[in-house]
């Protein structure tokens, strides 16, 4: 068994430069101890927003410069936590800084209502005396998009108060899920016992052994189903919250509430519905091809996560991942991949697993560059997860580079395209230069099991999430029945006749934590289809399509995010891009029958 080093036996080459941000614990604390008047700097301006230009002007420079000093102390707790999860002092840090936060935020609450209290032609008036506002122009704007869903003072305390009851019913789901779900233990082919938990869950699903993937699919959902009426009153709460809160602020539906706040028209949603309804042939050619790679007479459920093509891992050192997801990015310019290969000679990354270490990858933002946390092994999956997390840091760097702090932050909507389009590009520079037909095979599969996960999985999970909604809010009761009927015909929808929908099936929806975060899957299916239309249009439109690319990734939140893409030259508006998604899909499928027949 590989032995896992504990923190202080890391080589100092693997871990991430934490002394970029602060030389040491000690300097960060005396920030974080200069910091404290901070909070009574910006709550003076409390009232105030609306007499002069001149004071908004310096209210807004004084909370640009406020934000930017405490992401650095936030950045740095949260990084050195992970570090090692265990460490008492750093979770001491991480607990001071939040305080901190906590304190910060509630000094500057009058921000919102006061900014969206003053009067358009005050506004103006401010803009033609005082011209260096206009830097603050789209963040003003932005911050009054929900003019008209602002209500008065004391129905804005009532909904304020109200927010800690709408937390419940995500609080509740996430106690009963992680902590008191238990599952019996599952046998496989030889007799042999296994832990069923919701974390072993997948990886059990992933088994090559049928009878193991079979007892645990048959018994977690045996699980769930035993207490879907408690969580069907969870889903259900959750629903009812989002339809009270929408109607309260005057909204058309809870779709608009949760799209018009972050500037996403509502067709962009039923678009991706509709180009994938339109798409769903090639799902089924797809799942034809499994059962026949997996010699199966009935393709179940329980069989879709397993490998088609076990035979053929193969073993990629963390030297190797970079050397490759280097060259891949070649085709994105000079500047960035000088900027992305100094970042491995840099230490932007935390590469191995160590004790106590958080799990899992992520990148994270920060005033001196970003910093990515990476659990690698020598798997194919690792190097594909190298490549997704430094497109975030690289989308991150730019957009910092190129954007005052005001705007350097870009919106959720994005978030996944940089990182996708980087594993698509990958994926299209180890595909030209792999001749062996198992590793192609591999390599095509591996890509298939993106499509289906992420565009086609999200998007069901998304018109599920809409239907719901709709039923809610024309009366209807949300019962355990109505929920296992709607998903259960979802999932025969989505796999088509070739799969048998296995009628434990129609639990899954209740294992899902985002559906307790408003709206929130259809972005992995948008945000998937925009970066492969990107990669597409990168590798056959040279200069002038990487050109607008970079001026995305430079972009942050400058403008709204479907303009965004389209400088690129990605229209999220219209279907063409999922669709042209789905087009390469169905190539895919096609070569990977002809390396398979």
């Amino acid at each position: 068994m590989e032995k896992i080093l504990k923190r202080s036996e890391q080589d100092a080459s693997n871990c991430w430069s934490v002394t970029d941000l602060f030389p040491s614990d000690e300097a960060w604390s005396a920030e974080l101890e200069a910091c404290q008047k901070l909070p009574e700097q910006l709550s003076a301006y409390r009232g105030r927003l609306g007499e002069s230009a001149e004071t908004l002007y310096d209210y807004l420079v004084l909370n640009e410069s406020v934000n930017r000093r405490v992401e650095s102390l936030f950045v740095y707790a949260f990084i050195r936590l992970d570090e090692d999860t265990a460490n008492p002092g750093y979770q001491a840090m991480k607990g001071r800084c939040l305080s901190f936060l906590v304190e910060l935020s509630s000094a500057s609450a009058f921000e919102g209502p006061e900014l969206v209290a003053i009067p358009d032609e005050t506004l103006d008036g401010f803009y033609a005396r005082k011209p260096e506002l206009e830097k603050f122009r789209r963040f003003l704007t932005k911050a009054r998009l929900e003019k008209d869903h602002i209500l008065s003072p004391a129905e804005e305390n009532l909904l304020a108060s109200a927010g800690e009851v709408g937390r419940s019913p995500g609080n509740i789901f996430n106690s009963f899920h992680d902590a008191d779900m238990r599952f019996p233990s599952v046998a496989d082919s030889q007799g042999r016992e296994h832990a069923l938990t919701n974390g072993s869950y997948i990886s059990l699903m992933e088994s090559g052994d049928r009878v193991l993937r079979e007892n645990a699919f048959k018994a977690f959902y045996g699980v769930y189903g035993a207490n879907r009426n408690a969580l069907a009153a969870m889903l259900n709460a959750e629903v009812r919250k989002s339809i009270f809160f929408s109607r309260a602020r005057k909204y058309e539906s809870s779709l608009a509430s949760a799209l018009h706040p972050v500037e996403v028209p509502e067709a962009v949603y039923h678009n991706l519905l509709e180009a994938v309804h339109q798409n769903l042939d090639k799902m089924y050619r797809y799942m034809a091809l499994r059962r026949k790679a997996m010699g199966l007479d009935e393709l179940h459920m329980y069989d879709i996560y397993a490998s088609m093509l076990p035979e053929a891992d193969q073993v990629i050192p963390f030297s190797q991942a970079r050397d490759e997801v280097l060259e891949a990015m070649k085709v994105l310019g000079e500047e960035y991949h000088q900027v992305l290969s100094s970042s491995f000679e840099q230490r932007w990354m935390d590469v191995y697993e160590n004790e106590g270490k958080r799990s899992g990858a992520y990148s994270i933002g920060s005033p001196v560059h970003p910093f990515v946390l990476l659990n690698h092994k020598p798997t194919l999956n690792s190097e594909f997860t190298l490549a997704h997390e430094m497109g975030h840091a690289m989308h991150s760097y730019l957009s910092d580079k190129n954007q005052p702090p005001v705007y350097a932050e870009y919106v959720l909507f994005v978030a996944e395209v940089a990182s996708t389009c980087n594993e698509a590009l990958l994926m299209q520079y180890l595909l030209k230069r792999t001749t062996d037909k198992k590793q192609r095979a591999v390599l095509i599969n591996y890509f298939l099991e993106q499509f289906r996960t992420t565009l086609y999985r999200q998007t069901m999970f998304a018109e599920f999430e809409l239907k719901i909604h709709q039923l809610a809010e024309t009366g209807e009761a949300l019962t355990a029945d109505g929920l296992c009927a709607i998903y259960y015909q979802l999932n025969r929808l989505y796999y088509g006749d070739g799969v048998v929908a296995d009628k434990e099936i129609e639990m899954e929806w209740s294992r899902i934590p985002h559906f307790y975060r408003h709206f929130y899957v259809y972005q992995y299916a948008t945000g998937f289809s925009a970066a492969i239309a990107l990669s597409k249009r990168i590798l056959e439109g040279g200069e002038p399509a990487v050109r607008d690319y970079l001026k995305f990734l430079s972009g942050g939140c400058s403008t709204d995010p479907v303009s965004l893409l389209k400088m690129a030259g990605v229209d999220m508006s219209t279907p063409q891009p999922v669709n042209d998604a789905l087009a390469l899909f169905g190539e895919l499928i096609e070569e990977l029958e002809a390396l398979l027949a």
